[in-house]
């Protein structure tokens, strides 16, 4: 495995500790600025929408620049913006510090995907990308956890400060472990990376990538209330069963970019259906903490096994400028997460339960079923444009 993956993960890991940490959080940022839980939401808000904005204009206007150099800018972007966080005196500059931080993560793993994926031969693209997005889940796993408590303990300022020092960390292994991409994005233009979405299967694929991840977001942004409220669990165990959550996240991120290497539609029907039936299942008998804690574990699982199959579809639909197409299937999971948390909040105030977000989930889910039937039956009339070496070189 080249080590280049190594590095870029740990970008991914920082980046995603980033995005989710605040989460636990924000009762502490809230006292410390003085404003309600509700304007501290926004910085999750905040950071979401920005996500998308970096994604698309930020990876842009970078696309006739060499990849590594990119990347490496985006890490001191990252930086930057988490340092700025940890030193904010008031609320205004925190949510500042957060939009600079996440304005590099669509651009990151857009950009990190397509060099990912240049390291190792076609066969195996789906799989280095899988690898680059461990880092994403791992930042679930035990980053958050780790991270919570360290700001309970030590004041939210110093999560962000570690967070800061996982990005120095994240630029040095970038700069010493990846390869120089010679050749490479100086040759495309931003109107050649535009040539991608004349692609209907680049459409296609994006609008997979937000009803399916948005069908588990929608399910997964209210879970508190339903292990809480429905499932009989108390507070104190809620961290610990989304650590279970979490790990469904890596296995089925593993197995899914193990499987997408050979059949990348094929994989992901089988995953996304099977998030249909688990979400499902678990609205149904959401009254049985052991029917909860199995169908946590699968809906981490068969929900982030989609991931590598989508990030590794819309590259390969995109032909010869994968970089554009790849931020913006990464400012499609966000699309999704907020489409799955406002339609979750609307089946919660419409007063269907805390149920109702995981059932809303499995029909958003359902949708994504279908495009991904059509796309994959008119996608054998459509061939994909094979990358050529100065875009995704393999070595």
């Amino acid at each position: 495995m080249p080590l280049g993956l190594i590095a870029l993960a740990l970008g991914a890991f920082g980046i995603g500790l980033t995005e989710f940490v605040i989460m636990g959080l924000l009762p502490e940022v809230a006292a410390d600025f003085a404003v309600s839980e509700t304007a501290a939401g926004w910085l999750i808000s905040g950071y979401a929408l920005s996500v998308v904005v970096g994604a698309l204009f930020l990876t842009a206007a970078t696309t006739r620049l060499p990849r590594k150099p990119v990347l490496l800018g985006l890490i001191v972007l990252f930086i930057i913006g988490n340092v700025l966080t940890a030193i904010a005196p008031d609320y205004g500059v925190a949510m500042i510090g957060r939009i600079i931080a996440a304005l590099c993560h669509g651009a990151f793993f857009g950009i990190g995907s397509v060099v990912a994926a240049s390291l190792v031969p076609p066969a195996k693209r789906a799989g280095a990308i899988a690898i680059m997005f461990t880092g994403l889940t791992a930042a679930n796993v035990f980053g958050v956890p780790f991270g919570t408590f360290l700001g309970q303990q030590l004041g939210w300022r110093s999560t962000f400060w570690a967070i800061s020092a996982i990005g120095v960390l994240a630029f040095i292994g970038i700069a010493a472990l990846v390869p120089a991409q010679d050749g490479d994005a100086q040759k495309v233009s931003l109107r050649s990376e535009l040539t991608a979405f004349r692609s209907g299967q680049v459409w296609l694929s994006l609008t997979v990538t937000i009803l399916a991840y948005g069908g588990m977001f929608g399910a997964f942004t209210y879970i508190a209330y339903t292990l809480t409220e429905v499932s009989g669990f108390s507070t104190g165990a809620v961290p610990w069963l989304l650590v279970l959550f979490g790990a469904g996240l890596v296995l089925g991120n593993w197995l899914g970019g193990r499987l997408a290497d050979r059949s990348v539609d094929g994989t992901l029907l089988f995953f996304i259906s099977a998030l249909v039936v688990v979400l499902a299942l678990f609205a149904a008998f959401a009254g049985s903490g052991t029917a909860t804690v199995i169908a946590l574990f699968l809906m981490g699982g068969f929900g982030f096994g989609t991931v590598p199959g989508l990030q590794s579809r819309v590259m390969t639909y995109a032909g010869n400028a994968p970089t554009l197409a790849s931020g913006a299937n990464i400012g499609a999971f966000n699309i999704g997460n907020a489409l799955g948390a406002w339609a979750g909040g609307i089946g919660i105030a419409a007063g269907l339960g805390y149920t109702s977000p995981i059932w809303i989930g499995a029909i958003i889910t359902a949708a994504a079923v279908v495009v991904m039937v059509i796309a994959a039956v008119t996608a054998r009339r459509d061939v994909p444009v094979r990358p050529a070496a100065s875009a995704v070189p393999a070595t």
